[in-house]
């Protein structure tokens, strides 16, 4: 079966064919001069949306008045967009007008000198007129032209910068950094979504930490979670966070987190300790900063910023469900084996345990709850951790018992002893639970 590439070549050829100037544009050329594998193929072509649906078959009229269309070869979708320049932009998103144009002008209204490169799909030849060459050598994210009315025309191009210095591990050039400093407002005009899912990029890249600290330095996260800004600067008890205020410990978190984290996973490391500077108090009688019950309010906070942000139910579930259960792990070896057994059968366990890792390891560097818990996980290995109950209701109706609280009560008392051992069977619960009626 062709790859991806092959077909992205069979659509631009068809389009040369036609007498049409074609090149691949933006992210496409900019990964593959990485060395990256492109997830995709944007076209740009001098054909109009009229002349592409003429060729095609499959086509699709997604953006006709900006001489956008789409292309469906083989189960994949191309985007192919006419040369243009654009009108102004009063909404901070879209351009009131487009006029159709050269490759030139085309690539001078887009928006990082890396992203506006061209490459000719069957020559390979590179046209740039940009200089994106140059920045991806250097490693800099670049507005082309002016920073300040290339961020008007579309502000979420101020997350975008981020977004890219976080995955690729850029700088940004100075003029634009200073750009993004100075319209950080400009976030206001973009909707949640859009920004949510620019946020979601950024945390998901390999350098989430990278990305955290530009949206704060820039002001950005004034307009995303102004939450974290009060980290900064927020004490923690020396002596169990040797590495600094609340913020750092995020920080050394994000950085140490695993490759590939889950979207859950990596917003409730953000957000663990987002609960501290309100439950913030110092002890005077033992000279100690105190916490308490951060977990909590930092669980009902992390809920409240996540639906602000408008996440899926599923998301901000498992997220703060994460950042009420963080504490938990320091309790995990006093537990009884049924308890335990009930703690590593939460359905984000995996998560939870890498959220503890990092936790400790930024802080005190204890690891005897993390191990023992590996270590259970070995001994419990050849059974479900919670099998199948001994005993159901209707056991309990069997034996005249009215429905009500007391079934909850007895049936959890029998999957205690169940997970303990002390049940091993259906006969021997059945007789326990006579014995039991019987008092």
């Amino acid at each position: 079966m062709p790859d991806l590439l092959h077909i992205a070549r069979s659509v631009s050829q068809t389009l040369i064919d036609a007498g049409h100037t074609t090149y691949f544009a933006g992210g496409c050329v900019r990964d593959a001069l990485l060395q990256t594998e492109p997830k995709d193929y944007d076209i740009a072509s001098s054909a109009s949306p009229a002349e592409i649906e003429a060729l095609f078959e499959k086509t699709n009229n997604v953006g006709a008045h900006f001489g956008v269309m789409l292309v469906r070869e083989q189960k994949n979708s191309f985007e192919i967009a006419r040369f243009r320049t654009d009108g102004s932009y009063s909404d901070g998103r879209r351009p009131e007008s487009v006029t159709f144009a050269s490759p030139e002008e085309d690539a001078q209204r887009r928006d990082f000198t890396i992203n506006g490169l061209f490459q000719h799909p069957l020559t390979g030849e590179i046209i740039d007129y940009v200089d994106g060459q140059v920045d991806l050598k250097k490693q800099l994210i670049r507005a082309i032209g002016d920073p300040a009315q290339r961020f008007q025309e579309d502000a979420l191009r101020l997350m975008r910068a981020i977004r890219f210095a976080t995955v690729l591990d850029f700088a940004i050039e100075p003029a634009t950094w200073q750009a993004i400093c100075d319209h950080a407002q400009l976030l206001e005009k973009i909707s949640t979504e859009r920004i949510r899912d620019e946020f979601s990029k950024i945390m998901l890249s390999p350098h989430p930490r990278l990305g955290i600290q530009l949206m704060v330095d820039s002001g950005l996260m004034r307009y995303v979670i102004p939450e974290v800004y009060d980290l900064i600067g927020c004490e923690q008890p020396p002596q169990w966070h040797p590495e600094g205020d609340v913020f750092t410990h995020t920080m050394i978190m994000l950085e140490m987190m695993m490759e590939n984290p889950s979207l859950e996973l990596a917003l409730a490391v953000l957000l663990h300790d987002i609960g501290k500077p309100a439950t913030y108090t110092y002890d005077e009688e033992n000279q100690r900063i105190r916490f308490n019950g951060h977990d909590k309010v930092g669980a009902e906070m992390a809920e409240e910023i996540l639906r602000r942000l408008r996440y899926s139910n599923a998301t901000i579930e498992a997220a703060t469900a994460m950042v009420d259960n963080h504490m938990n792990f320091m309790h995990v070896q006093q537990m009884r084996t049924a308890k335990v057994k009930k703690f590593m059968s939460r359905p984000n366990f995996e998560d939870e345990m890498e959220l503890h890792r990092v936790d400790c390891a930024s802080s005190n560097g204890f690891t005897d709850n993390y191990e023992f818990l590996r270590e259970k996980e070995a001994e419990f290995a050849a059974e479900p951790l919670i099998p199948p109950p001994l005993l159901t209701g209707k056991d309990l109706i069997d034996r005249q018992l009215a429905p009500g609280p007391q079934f909850k009560d007895i049936l959890n008392q029998a999957q205690t002893l169940q997970l303990e051992g002390s049940l091993s069977d259906r006969d021997q619960a059945l007789s326990w639970l006579d014995e039991f009626l019987s008092q």
